[in-house]
């Protein structure tokens, strides 16, 4: 009879356990949907949940609300090819294979290597349908880094991040078809290409609402030449005089292939744009609601770099990059410095914040975690997903690297709370030192002053790269 009474205790105390354990694991048995927009080139002040103070974001102020809001999360680089590298590869670029933007002829940019193990190849490993639309950037049609070859079922968009400069191009494409857009041949506007990736995309969600899919919806708004639909700019006209005037110095033909249109009121489209991209947003958050996903779809939104000064872009006159130092190229904390908000019904508390250090390189191994599965390659991130789910321990970064290879070469390390940058560095620059919890502006250069922290951090970053043979510093 004890053996019997010890025997019913010991199950009981096991199945105790078990249950703890269970409600405490970081997520559930069914993996979630997973929706990541990435915008083009939106500054860390472009919205209005972030301080925009001249236009309004409703929509994605309303995802801030229903989910986190991060203050310190990083692109993976200042420029479009190699932010989207280190975004899709886990590799910071001292590491990822696509350190610069390096234009391929006749269109296109250089290739992701068939080698490398993207967070798309992760997640189809998983059983997910994976879908990418907008910018990609990461090599030309037909490729080792044709989306289709880096773990993506289906693409639509622009190829070339060149010809996404464009938002009324004479083609995109759809997998391997080149899809002629007859409404735009010559110097004729009449299709938006970012309303068309939309619709593409609301229509993915739509085909695989009951199956498990990853959406990598990365729009081309707001990047480049100022262009928007009337509809759109009717709303800003006359609303942000003085207006900045534009003028192109080239035909229709080159626009075509990638130049920047003239554009008389450069404030309103800018602001029209972001305008547009906030109601995209919005539908596909009403999309997921609509199709009864909400519960169980993640949706992340944030930017590749910061905020450009391209085609009359005026980051000024909006405070794009709030009141961090830097714009697109740099890596101060505006050239990096990025939003990023998460919504998931049930699971992230709505309206937190989190001031957690994270960066794109993080985002494959929070994703690795969220769907248990394993990462078959080498990564620098450490999973966000404790933070995201107020669950478990949070890991934190030893340091963060970033490197850029044009103007002469720059890279940038952070470390706690200290900034150790070093422009020209195919010259032996010199180093620049802040302390970002005292001058988030980055206005007061200790390097001088403070030699041991220099070289402690110095050799750290000299140490955070391998060398490659096709991005160097130039």
């Amino acid at each position: 009879m004890p053996n019997i009474k010890t025997a019913f205790l010991l199950l009981f105390y096991f199945t105790m356990i078990l249950c703890y354990a269970q409600k405490n694991r970081i997520v559930n048995k069914i993996e979630p949907n997973i929706v990541y927009i990435l915008a083009d080139d939106l500054g860390y002040g472009d919205l209005s949940c972030y301080g925009q103070e001249k236009f309004l974001t409703p929509n994605i102020d309303k995802l801030a609300k229903e989910g986190m809001l991060f203050t310190q999360h990083y692109s993976g680089a200042p420029v479009c090819a190699p932010s989207r590298s280190a975004l899709l590869t886990g590799l910071n670029t001292g590491h990822t294979y696509i350190r610069g933007n390096k234009e391929v002829e006749p269109e296109g940019q250089y290739p992701m290597p068939k080698a490398a193990f993207t967070v798309a190849e992760m997640l189809k490993s998983k059983g997910y349908v994976t879908g990418a639309f907008g910018k990609w950037g990461l090599g030309f049609s037909g490729s080792e880094g044709d989306p289709l070859q880096q773990g993506f079922d289906t693409f639509y968009g622009y190829n070339c991040q060149k010809l996404a400069h464009n938002y009324y191009p004479d083609h995109l494409w759809e997998n391997e078809n080149k899809v002629m857009l007859t409404e735009n041949e010559g110097s004729k506007n009449g299709q938006y290409a970012p309303d068309l990736i939309h619709q593409k995309a609301l229509s993915f969600l739509e085909k695989h609402q009951k199956e498990l899919f990853f959406l990598y919806y990365a729009s081309p708004l707001p990047h480049a030449e100022l262009a928007a639909p009337k509809l759109y700019m009717d709303k800003f006209v006359g609303k942000f005089n003085p207006e900045k005037v534009f003028k192109s110095k080239t035909n229709s033909e080159a626009l075509k292939k990638g130049e920047y249109a003239s554009q008389p009121q450069s404030h309103a489209a800018f602001a029209a744009m972001i305008s547009l991209l906030d109601n995209q947003v919005g539908e596909i958050v009403a999309k997921i609601k609509e199709l009864g996903l909400e519960d169980n779809t993640i949706i992340i939104f944030t930017s590749d770099n910061g905020p450009h000064q391209e085609g009359g872009a005026d980051p000024d006159y909006f405070n794009s990059n709030g009141i961090l130092r830097g714009y697109k190229r740099d890596l101060y904390e505006g050239g990096i410095r990025v939003p990023m908000i998460a919504k998931w019904k049930g699971k992230i508390a709505e309206g937190s914040k989190s001031n957690h250090i994270s960066a794109f390189w993080d985002v494959m191994p929070t994703l690795a975690e969220l769907t248990n599965t394993n990462i078959s390659a080498t990564v620098d991130g450490i999973s966000f997903l404790p933070t995201l789910l107020n669950k478990g321990s949070q890991k934190k970064h030893y340091y963060l690297y970033w490197e850029f290879h044009e103007l002469g070469g720059r890279q940038a390390i952070r470390k706690d709370n200290w900034k150790l940058i070093k422009y020209n560095v195919n010259k032996n620059g010199n180093y620049q030192l802040y302390n970002l919890e005292n001058d988030i502006s980055e206005t007061n250069d200790l390097a001088s002053t403070m030699p041991k922290k220099v070289a402690e951090l110095s050799k750290i970053l000299e140490a955070s790269r391998t060398e490659s043979e096709v991005f160097q510093f130039k």
